[in-house]
């Protein structure tokens, strides 16, 4: 058994989490978003925060036939896609994944700071992918919060703009960056990161590159 888990960012909220031969997508998106090119992924299962068409469609996904299990432990926290409790833009999950004893959250369009209860729900939090750019979620000094309330190890910002793509209402990751903090900077080459469960990771906010 392989117990590294890696993740892939696929541009805006979209990630897939690989481990043990078995696929995680979460949030895809349609073909609206600026820039980005037409999302086609397979995976043994999808997750969406909510029904919103540039996170929940799965027309973009090939859903393949899972083995036996999944290494996957996955867990929904209700939260809201605004800072009004859902009554301008509903509701929204964040999922809390589990694997060979890391934890990955995945905010979804988080749009307010986490309550106690939440945080408490969430737990520990190794993996935190959070949207920085604002406007319809929190922004990016709102995320830089949540991740202290989780006391995340490693942070993915997600929803932001850059360059030609993305949603041209929301801001750039560099705001995110600036707010780093204790965390170092890391920018890869590449739109994947591998978590080993077995070697230290350093604290850091992992930028990773969107490929086309």
């Amino acid at each position: 058994m392989d117990s590294k888990i890696i993740v892939v960012w696929h541009g805006h909220s979209c990630f897939t989490l690989s481990a043990d031969g078995y696929t995680l997508a979460l949030d895809p998106y349609d073909n609206s978003l600026d820039g980005y090119a037409p999302l086609q992924l397979s995976a043994n299962e999808v997750l969406c925060s909510h029904g919103h068409h540039d996170h929940a469609w799965l027309p973009a996904v090939t859903l393949l036939d899972p083995p036996a299990s999944s290494p996957f432990q996955v867990r929904a926290i209700r939260t809201w896609h605004d800072d009004c409790q859902g009554s301008r833009r509903g509701d929204n999950l964040v999922h809390v994944i589990r694997a060979f004893g890391k934890t990955l959250v995945h905010c979804g369009d988080l749009g307010h700071l986490l309550t106690k209860d939440q945080i408490r729900q969430i737990g520990t939090c190794d993996v935190l992918m959070v949207p920085v750019g604002g406007f319809y979620t929190i922004d990016a000094g709102q995320a830089r919060q949540v991740a202290d309330q989780l006391s995340a190890s490693i942070v993915i910002p997600m929803h932001y703009r850059f360059e030609e793509y993305g949603i041209p209402v929301i801001g750039e990751v560099e705001e995110f960056l600036t707010l780093a903090g204790s965390y170092s900077v890391h920018r890869y080459p590449g739109n994947s990161l591998t978590l080993d469960p077995d070697a230290d990771t350093p604290k850091q906010i992992a930028v990773l590159t969107y490929q086309k």
